[in-house]
């Protein structure tokens, strides 16, 4: 298992990547954008370290953001997602986001904090009983 990033939305990118970059020092590592998604996704990382990294999410849609909404997941990327997903649930942790593209899952911990599953390279092929999971709560 390795540590990706920590995810938080923002409300404004000029206005965050000003602080974060020109204020705070990180380095945009990335960027993607989605239209179809209407997101856009930053990564950012320390001068000295890029493995860990900040994930800054915009949403294209205006949205307030509160302390409980703006902090997004932490990130994980794991060998195998289907064998780590039922590790998870053979010990009674519920996927809320079940792996059915072979590439993504979430689950929560006992506090409440979004984590995030991310396949090592390519997403595994889809296999059942993952492929027909549905959602459990939010993720």
């Amino acid at each position: 298992m390795k540590y990706l990033h920590t995810m938080v939305r923002v409300n404004d990118l000029d206005v965050s990547l000003d602080f974060y970059c020109n204020k705070f020092g990180l380095i945009e590592a990335g960027r993607h954008e989605s239209e179809a998604g209407r997101f856009t996704l930053i990564f950012l990382h320390a001068p000295s370290d890029q493995s860990a990294q900040l994930e800054l999410t915009y949403n294209w849609d205006s949205e307030q953001l509160d302390e409980g909404r703006n902090f997004g997941h932490l990130a994980y990327e794991v060998d195998d997602i289907y064998a780590t997903c039922q590790n998870l649930m053979d010990k009674g942790v519920t996927i809320n986001r079940p792996p059915r593209d072979g590439r993504m899952a979430f689950f929560r911990s006992p506090d409440n904090i979004s984590i995030e599953l991310l396949q090592k390279g390519k997403a595994l092929p889809e296999q059942q009983p993952w492929s027909d999971m549905k959602n459990s709560g939010e993720w």
